[in-house]
C-alpha cells in the first residue's frame, strides 16, 4: 500500500488520526462490570490473522492515521502479538507517530522489555484496586501479585504508564484516593473512567454507577487539581495535582460528552471497523481485505466509516434494570 490516500476526516469534519486495534477478544481476567464469568470468546478461525492485522494497520497509516493502540480483550495473551508489535513499531517516524496498547498488567513481566525494545515507549494498565482479596472478587482471579510485579517490570524497562481505574461505588470508591497517590509515587499517571453499560453482565450497574463529578470532588478536598492543557488524544481531560506532584485524568462517557472532538475509530479483532464505541455503526474490514482488490476495497471501506461516524454515543445508567447500550462487550470492541 504505497500510494497516499486522502486523510480520514468524518461528516462533522473531525480529523480521525488515532486507531484503537483489537489483537483478540479474550481475556485471563473476568472483571464483573465487563463480562461474565462464563464468558464466550469468538472461534479463533473469526479472527484476523497477523498479516491480515499488519495490512490493515498498513492501510489505516496509508489514510493518516499517526496513532495505533493495541488492545483486546488482553492483547497480551495473543502468542503472535509480539511480532505484530515488532512489524508496525518499525513504522514509528515512517507515518507512524505512536504505538502504544492497553493491558491489564498480568503478562508485563514477560513481555515489558520486548515492547520497548520494539518501539512502545507508554502503556495503559487497567487496574481497579491495590487490594488483594478486592481484586480477586472484582476480576474473578488471584492476579494481583502478578499485575504488581508486571508494573514493576513495565517502569524498570522505561515503559511511561497510565494507570486505567473504574470507579465503581460501593467498590473502589473509598481507596480511589489511595490508588492515585500509589500512582503518583511510582512515578505513574492515573485516570479514572465512569463504568460503561457495554453488554451484559450479572450484576446490575446502576448499583456501582459512580459520577466523576463526586470522585472530583472528594479528591479537591485532600489535595489541589489545577485543569491541565496535557493530551494524549484519548478523551481524558487531566489536572495537575499539586501535593503528588502527578497528573489524573477523568474520562465521562455519562456525565460529560466528550463526543465533539473525537478522533477515534475501533476495530475488532474479527475486522469489524466500529464508528463509535457508543454506537452500531459500523463497516466490515475482513470482507475488504479477504475481497479480490484488498487496497480499494479498504480505502472505499474507510470512506464508508466517515460517512457513517455519529456526532455522539447516547450512553446512560440511571434506572435499575436497564439493558445495556448495547449488547457487545467492551472485550469484543476492544478496550
Amino acid at each position: 500500500m504505497t500510494t497516499a490516500h486522502a486523510p480520514l476526516v468524518d461528516q462533522f469534519q473531525r480529523r480521525i488520526s488515532y486507531l484503537r486495534l483489537s489483537v483478540t477478544d479474550r481475556c485471563d481476567l473476568r472483571c464483573a462490570y465487563c463480562m461474565p464469568e462464563r464468558m464466550t470468546f469468538l472461534p479463533r478461525k473469526e479472527v484476523l490473522s497477523l498479516e491480515e492485522l499488519h495490512d490493515l494497520a498498513l492501510g489505516f497509516i496509508d489514510r493518516g492515521i499517526t496513532k495505533i493502540r493495541l488492545t483486546g480483550g488482553e492483547p497480551l495473551v495473543r502468542r503472535d502479538m509480539m511480532d505484530l508489535v515488532r512489524a508496525l513499531g518499525r513504522k514509528i517516524g515512517d507515518g507512524l507517530d505512536e504505538l502504544t496498547l492497553t493491558t491489564n498488567g498480568t503478562q508485563l513481566d514477560e513481555f515489558a522489555a520486548d515492547l520497548f525494545d520494539a518501539g512502545v515507549r507508554r502503556i495503559n494498565v487497567s487496574l481497579d484496586t491495590l487490594d488483594r482479596e478486592r481484586f480477586r472478587k472484582l476480576s474473578r482471579r488471584d492476579s494481583l501479585p502478578q499485575v504488581l510485579s508486571g508494573l514493576a517490570a513495565a517502569k524498570a524497562a522505561g515503559l511511561r504508564v497510565k494507570l486505567n481505574t473504574v470507579a465503581l461505588k460501593g467498590i473502589n470508591e473509598g481507596e480511589i484516593a489511595e490508588l492515585v497517590a500509589w500512582a503518583h509515587a511510582q512515578g505513574f499517571d492515573a485516570t479514572l473512567i465512569e463504568v460503561m453499560p457495554l453488554g451484559d453482565v450479572e450484576e446490575d450497574r446502576v448499583d456501582h454507577y459512580l459520577p466523576l463529578l463526586a470522585v472530583r470532588e472528594d479528591l479537591e478536598r485532600r489535595w489541589t487539581l489545577t485543569p491541565s492543557d496535557h493530551r494524549t488524544g484519548g478523551p481524558a481531560r487531566y489536572f495537575d495535582v499539586l501535593e503528588t506532584g502527578g497528573r489524573i485524568g477523568l474520562i465521562t462517557p455519562l456525565t460529560n460528552n466528550f463526543c465533539e472532538g473525537c478522533n477515534r475509530i475501533r476495530v475488532t479483532a474479527t475486522g469489524q471497523l466500529y464508528a463509535c464505541l457508543g454506537g452500531d455503526e459500523r463497516v466490515d474490514l475482513r470482507a475488504a481485505l479477504r475481497s479480490e482488490d484488498p487496497q480499494k476495497a479498504l480505502s472505499d471501506a474507510l470512506d464508508l466509516a466517515m460517512r457513517i461516524k455519529p456526532a455522539r454515543h447516547h450512553f446512560a445508567i440511571d434506572r435499575r434494570g436497564q439493558a445495556p447500550a448495547l449488547s457487545r462487550h467492551m472485550s469484543m470492541t476492544g478496550g
